[in-house]
């Protein structure tokens, strides 16, 4: 197994990763970070999509392991790039396990610790956020020092003017080729908004969309989710051209590829909830010969799985045990030659707080969720609130702005309009209701035959043992890891500051 000869003291030595040498004569491995904005697992072509192209991440899957159950630790950006980057569950890292808010310095990253060891550390695009890092003392962002400023012209207007694979060529033309490298590739796409209309411009057939069971299937939303594949695309696009710049500059093989994303798509009843659409991710990683390629894993695997992965993979071991990742490392399966279900104990979890500012007094929708390879339970702390945000906003000057204008945990988009707009039609007004009416306090869905999550199980009697055992392994995993939900009623997580907008909403 990899292994790189170099000790740690609870303050972080000094000595240097640049020429350590394994026991098998390896160098340190680079470590290069895809994640998109806003990507369901079901959206590459790799996984079968017929709207999609996706080369780069086929090449990934193809070439090391497609990874078919990966989960988000939050169904939002900011608090799920948080955990990635600490190895830490939302519950555990304070204001950072919500949205838009601080990142206390306490919380070593993953990029800091192996800057500290001798890495080269570089980002493009989005690292973590929204948020504020300045204001917990933290000089950059946590997922690394912006590299490059080069722009291009976006084919439309939703799509970045970042020039994210000409910052990576930046980054590898100016590093020291002594030190191994970690590169951060944050993609701002598909997340909203998309320009209207781009899928179908660009070739796409309403016939390449596959609609998810919770939405409508309806040409609007079709078109929707072709604006959605093409930003995909772009993407991975992006990628395809880092692949060959590190094939070029003969790095390829000795670098981990890890190609992911933040948090599921942003349609009513994805994002932003802990359903499988929010936190079920696309994931492909490759490393080389380390790696044995042409293999599926069905293990289910957490955000803070990846993190103690790429620490040990790279030989650094965190400095803090109190602050340690709460995961478990994936290199043993990784790096054998082992497919399908190897681990069928593994299991995720995921937490939602804050989203957007979406309720009276900025109030949070807390949810905790327990995914194994079958069921998916979650538990609605205050299920009297609404989950995708108070029905009605309020504007500057007090007054409402009329009915449905809330919901601001659903991002703007034609899909949302579209179901708005459809409210009191027979055959569609349900779509809206399972997108913003309140829900029970616990849910269970089988995966397996539910994927869109429709059918809450939690009171048949066919699954009532199943629904014991994962309320009661969710509840005692939840208080193992100090979570105030179950503690003490955490009620902390609305004291928590918001650093973007805050809405107005009449009081309940």
């Amino acid at each position: 197994m990899f292994r790189i000869i170099i000790m740690f003291t609870v303050l972080i030595s000094a000595l240097s990763v640049t020429n350590a040498i394994t026991a098998d004569g390896q160098k340190p491995p680079n470590v290069l970070i895809a994640i998109s904005d806003d990507q369901s697992f079901a959206h590459t072509s790799f996984a079968g999509y017929p709207g999609i192209k996706t080369p780069a991440f086929d090449r990934i899957a193809k070439e090391g392991v497609f990874c078919r159950n990966a989960f988000a630790a939050s169904p939002g950006c900011s608090p799920s790039r948080a955990a990635l980057l600490t190895g830490r569950h939302t519950w555990q890292i304070e204001d950072a396990g919500t949205h838009a808010s601080a990142f206390p310095k306490k919380y070593v990253v993953f990029t800091d610790l192996l800057e500290q060891t001798g890495y080269a550390v570089g980002m493009t695009g989005k690292g973590w956020g929204p948020g504020n890092f300045e204001v917990s003392g933290r000089a950059h962002n946590p997922a690394g020092k912006g590299v490059g400023n080069k722009k291009l012209t976006p084919p439309t207007s939703g799509i970045s003017s970042t020039d994210y694979a000409g910052n990576f060529r930046e980054f590898l033309s100016k590093r020291d080729a002594s030190k191994p490298f970690c590169f951060w590739y944050g993609g701002q796409e598909p997340h909203r908004s998309f320009e209207k209309g781009s899928g179908l411009k660009s070739g796409k057939l309403l016939s390449d969309a596959v609609v998810p069971s919770f939405l409508p299937d309806t040409p609007e939303i079709r078109s929707d989710l072709l604006d959605y594949a093409l930003e995909i695309e772009w993407f991975d696009r992006h990628l395809a051209t880092m692949i060959a710049n590190l094939e070029e500059a003969g790095e390829l093989d000795n670098t981990i590829i890890i190609v992911t994303a933040d948090n599921g798509m942003a349609f009513p009843r994805a994002k932003a909830n802990c359903y499988e659409y929010g936190i079920h991710l696309p994931m492909a990683i490759r490393w080389g010969k380390r790696i044995p390629g042409g293999r599926t894993l069905d293990d289910v695997i957490g955000f803070v799985d990846i993190t103690a992965t790429i620490l040990e993979a790279a030989g650094v071991v965190h400095p803090n045990k109190e602050l340690a990742p709460s995961g478990h490392s994936l290199l043993a399966t990784l790096t054998s030659d082992k497919s399908g279900l190897v681990d069928a104990t593994r299991v995720a979890y995921a937490a939602r707080e804050r989203h957007s500012s979406s309720r009276f007094n900025n109030w949070t929708y807390p949810q905790r969720a327990l995914r194994t390879d079958k069921y998916l339970y979650i538990r609605n702390f205050h299920s009297e609130r609404w989950p995708a945000g108070d029905p009605i906003v309020l504007d500057k000057n007090g007054k409402p702005e009329g009915p449905h204008s809330g919901y601001c945990d659903i991002d703007d988009c034609p899909s949302l309009s579209f179901l708005i707009a459809n409210e009191n039609n027979p055959a569609l007004g349900a779509f809206l209701q399972l997108a913003v009416e309140k829900r029970p306090s616990e849910e269970l869905f089988n995966i397996v035959t539910d994927p869109g999550c429709l059918h809450n199980l939690v009171n048949d009697p066919a699954h009532a043992e199943a629904k014991k055992e994962l309320a009661q392994r969710l509840e005692n995993y939840l208080r193992t890891t100090g979570d105030s939900r179950i503690l003490d009623g955490g009620e902390i997580w609305e004291s928590y500051k918001r650093y973007s907008p805050i809405r107005s909403f009449p009081a309940p």
